[in-house]
């Protein structure tokens, strides 16, 4: 099966890397291009796939066809290759806030659609993907989607109305989890700690807490409580943190993504 790219930005780099590196696709199977000659040649001495030079070539000669590219590009892309796409053929669509009847009425015509919202950690095999599929798309192809999207991550079907929730919850916060890293590296660069030591402690902590979540299957509540010594230091630093308003700045950050997701 042959896989096509239209856009070959840092989210496709991460999905072919993955894709090749768990052997879902062989390198020879994907086909992508790019607006620029010099994307399309580093890509492809990267990764060793073919390239072309139009988006209607790659929607031609491939079986998936993944739009990589930005939303304001999208309705561009689609008018390039509608000819191009049957009803035998996958769309994938990673773009933000283009809900499946958008992308559907923009095609015009009845296509096999999968919706799909991954996360930047996807460059480090750590993504989070939301996965949701229009009524033409079996269950054999449903499960293929996700295998591609687990191929650098977690993935999980969801009903489309929770993609704008997803896209906050997984897709925007890693930049607020970069901004909490950044701080807490501060406060120990405050405390003497050396630059680069204090982001690398950061930064493991914030990896190790969110890898104890997922495969203790504890409430983080729970874990919360297991840090939190009577009389201790952490209990000080949750009083702080609760006086200034964190869970509600948290959620009102995520609650302003999900409104502004809807307006895309």
């Amino acid at each position: 099966m042959k896989i096509g790219f239209i856009g070959l930005g840092n989210m496709a780099k991460a999905m072919i890397g993955g894709m090749l590196q768990n052997q879902i696709v062989k390198a020879g199977d994907i086909i992508g291009t790019a607006r620029t000659r010099e994307t399309r040649e580093s890509m492809q001495e990267a990764f060793g796939i073919e390239v072309r030079e139009t988006n209607a070539a790659v929607a031609r000669e491939t079986d998936v066809i993944i739009l990589a590219v930005k939303p304001q590009f999208l309705q561009e892309v689609i008018g390039e290759i509608r000819d191009e796409v049957t009803l035998g053929k996958l769309v994938i669509s990673i773009a933000a806030g283009k809900s499946l009847a958008w992308i559907e009425e923009a095609f015009g015509k009845e296509i096999r659609l999968v919706r799909c919202m991954p996360n930047t950690p996807a460059l480090v095999g750590a993504g989070c993907t939301g996965v949701c599929v229009n009524a033409q798309v079996d269950q054999e192809q449903t499960d293929y989607s996700i295998r591609l999207m687990e191929s650098f991550g977690r993935a999980s079907l969801v009903p489309e109305h929770l993609m704008d929730a997803v896209g906050a919850v997984s897709g925007s916060s890693p930049a607020y989890v970069f901004m909490f890293i950044e701080a807490m590296a501060d406060a120990a660069v405050a405390a003497g700690m050396p630059r680069k030591q204090a982001y690398e402690f950061a930064a493991q902590a914030v990896y190790g807490s969110a890898k104890l979540v997922l495969e203790s299957g504890m409430h983080p509540a729970q874990l919360k409580d297991m840090v939190c010594s009577p009389a201790g230091t952490t209990i000080q630093g949750v009083r702080v943190l609760e006086e200034k308003g964190m869970r509600g700045a948290v959620i009102d950050a995520l609650t302003a993504t999900v409104e502004q997701s809807k307006k895309l």
